[in-house]
């Protein structure tokens, strides 16, 4: 039954409905506040975690063939979803202006404090760049993406932000941007691949404690904004992947029977031992099935770049 009740912001309406759903859950979305972003650093950093390392790999070794194609019509925007710290993007927006592209960079992030970041360091590495900065949910910001039509726009996605989406969702969003893209207009996006399941295993729960801790800022952040009183060491971080899907999930596991008080929002939530939070999931694909979500939603792949190893691939879509 839907809550009458009046939420004065989405993350009070997201918790609560979460709370009190079962199973229990909570969008991943709200793990990254100042904390999170800066444990999701050190997790970019981890020797577990591969993803970014990959996508080094693929825009070093195609940065002069990605320019060709982006540039193909000469001048192009270049708008980034999920734009984080930047790092590997600079490997393409320092390309791009020692070849002297005529481009713009348009940075989208759900988290002002990660823009105001990354705006800051782009000026200072990368003086005369033209960056406009747009804060939000993709949903949202994308349907005001239709209205940059004057020329060529490269909608870009890196480091498999996707796979945070069921296929359901993936294909909605996909869709979205479809329907956001004129005729000559690309789309750019990585894909982690499925690979050894161990190594997904390890990417998302480090034996130094970094992922549990990002894992749990979702509690840190409710008790401060929500004024509730987790204790987030009741919960245990554990991750899981099936190999037949490709799905890696991650959750908080209540260690044992306990009730939680989040007075902001007048909601008492009970636990019981072992009980489940679901709050991230991490999706993992292979050629067959990219191809089958761009057929689902109108798109179609020109061009697949790839490591070494293949464990890692971004593709280019166009409108079908």
């Amino acid at each position: 039954m839907k809550s009458t009740r009046t939420f004065m912001s989405t993350l009070e309406e997201d918790v609560f409905s979460g709370l009190t759903a079962y199973p229990k859950k909570l969008p991943s979305k709200y793990i990254y506040d100042k904390t999170g972003d800066e444990l999701f650093q050190k997790i970019m950093d981890m020797p577990e975690y591969y993803l970014t390392r990959a996508e080094f790999q693929i825009l070093k070794k195609h940065k002069e063939k990605l320019s060709k194609v982006f540039d193909a019509f000469g001048g192009f925007d270049l708008i980034e979803l999920g734009a984080g710290d930047g790092k590997k993007t600079k490997i393409l927006l320092k390309h791009f202006m020692e070849k002297g592209l005529d481009f713009h960079y348009t940075p989208i992030d759900i988290s002002q404090n990660v823009l105001d970041s990354l705006k800051a360091s782009l000026k200072e590495e990368l003086p005369g760049l033209q960056v406009t900065s747009r804060q939000g949910m993709y949903f949202k910001v994308l349907q005001d993406l239709a209205g940059y039509n004057k020329r060529r726009k490269i909608i870009m996605v890196l480091g498999s932000n996707i796979g945070n989406l069921m296929h359901k969702k993936a294909i909605d969003f996909l869709k979205n941007i479809r329907d956001s893209m004129g005729e000559d207009d690309l789309l750019f996006m990585g894909f982690d691949q499925k690979k050894h399941p161990q190594v997904i295993l390890d990417a998302y729960n480090d034996n130094t404690g970094i992922t549990a801790a990002f894992n749990k800022n979702l509690l840190v952040r409710i008790n401060r904004e929500l004024d509730a009183d987790f204790e987030p060491d009741n919960f245990l971080h554990w991750e899981t992947y099936n190999p037949e899907t490709g799905t890696a999930k991650s959750f908080l596991v209540a260690k044992e029977p306990m009730t939680v008080q989040l007075k902001k929002i007048s909601l008492e939530v009970h636990f019981k031992a072992w009980e489940t939070i679901h709050t991230e999931i991490s999706q993992k694909y292979d050629d067959d099935t990219v191809r089958w979500l761009a057929g689902q939603s109108d798109l179609v792949i020109t061009e697949i770049f790839g490591t070494d190893d293949e464990a890692y691939k971004n593709y280019i879509f166009k409108r079908r």
